[in-house]
């Protein structure tokens, strides 16, 4: 028992190490388009960054300060709703995107690497890749940033409403709050276009890498399907018996789970097989265990 402690303990502090250098790496990208492209452009997004961009552009407080302190008080406010290991993730997150925030802005306003104004559009869809890849990367490894999740976690709490609806309606009215300051509709169609952009990106990081597909499959020639993909592709094959209804007839159905870009492979084994097998396909979020992602 003492060894399998210590093997799960020893496996919990690399794969915590993995997570903060990753979690830094993702802040790091956030906290370079959120500097050298959204400042320097006047746009506001969604979020706790959206409300420190729109006080600096007003007062010229600096949002390295701005980021950390909302957060702060956002976290003392909801504390009760709160995980002692979310609270800690997101203390670490933030802290970590403050000093990144504090240290490139000064660098990037010395030395500037766009021209404000020149082709606003480009910058503000580069700054939502470099933020929505940083994010992504950032929740891939368990971390967090703070803000939204904050309120997102009391919203799932305390109230009946999803985690979408409630951040289309937050992230909506930080962006709309910014007409009082320019009285531009440009400014806000940006920031609308800049959280598209950012949460496409978000959950194509978060979710590309680990989508997977799950085939059934139909087939009286279904041992010889099984036998190419286990044996062709090293994919395993699972057989369930079953019974179609309306012929009354006792049938095999496969079951194999595969990574996406695996697909084409696979409808190429069964249709050489058999052109006329019923085959139902289903994409998955992520499949983990033996030959796909492990179970952190």
């Amino acid at each position: 028992m003492n060894k399998i402690t210590n093997i799960i303990a020893q496996t919990n502090w690399k794969q915590q190490g993995k997570d903060i250098f990753f979690l830094f790496v993702g802040v790091l990208m956030y906290a370079t388009g959120y500097t050298a492209f959204i400042l320097p452009e006047k746009v506001v997004q969604g979020a706790v960054a959206g409300i420190s961009a729109l006080i600096y552009y007003t007062t010229s407080f600096p949002p390295s300060i701005s980021i950390w302190v909302l957060n702060a008080m956002m976290i003392i406010i909801a504390i009760k709703a709160l995980t002692p290991q979310f609270v800690i993730r997101t203390v670490i997150g933030v802290t970590m995107l403050s000093l990144c925030v504090g240290f490139l802005q000064p660098f990037f306003t010395a030395h500037p690497i766009i021209t404000p104004g020149e082709d606003k559009f480009m910058h503000v869809l580069i700054a939502a890749l470099l933020c929505g890849t940083g994010l992504g990367i950032v929740f891939t490894h368990n971390g967090s940033t703070g803000g939204t999740d904050i309120l997102m976690a009391v919203f799932n709490k305390y109230f009946n409403i999803s985690f979408g609806r409630a951040m289309q309606f937050i992230d909506f009215t930080i962006i709309s709050s910014s007409y009082f300051v320019f009285h531009s509709v440009e400014t806000i169609i940006y920031g609308i276009v800049f959280t598209l952009v950012v949460s496409f990106m978000l959950d194509f990081v978060v979710n590309g890498s680990k989508q997977t597909v799950q085939l059934l499959i139909i087939s009286k020639e279904y041992q010889e399907i099984a036998n190419n993909v286990s044996g062709g592709m090293h994919r395993g094959v699972t057989v369930v018996e079953g019974k179609g209804w309306y012929t009354k007839n006792d049938v095999k159905l496969l079951i194999i789970l595969a990574h996406k870009y695996e697909l084409q492979d696979l409808m190429i084994i069964i249709k050489q097989i058999d052109p006329n097998a019923m085959v139902s396909q289903t994409f998955c979020h992520g499949v983990f265990g033996a030959g796909f992602e492990k179970i952190k």
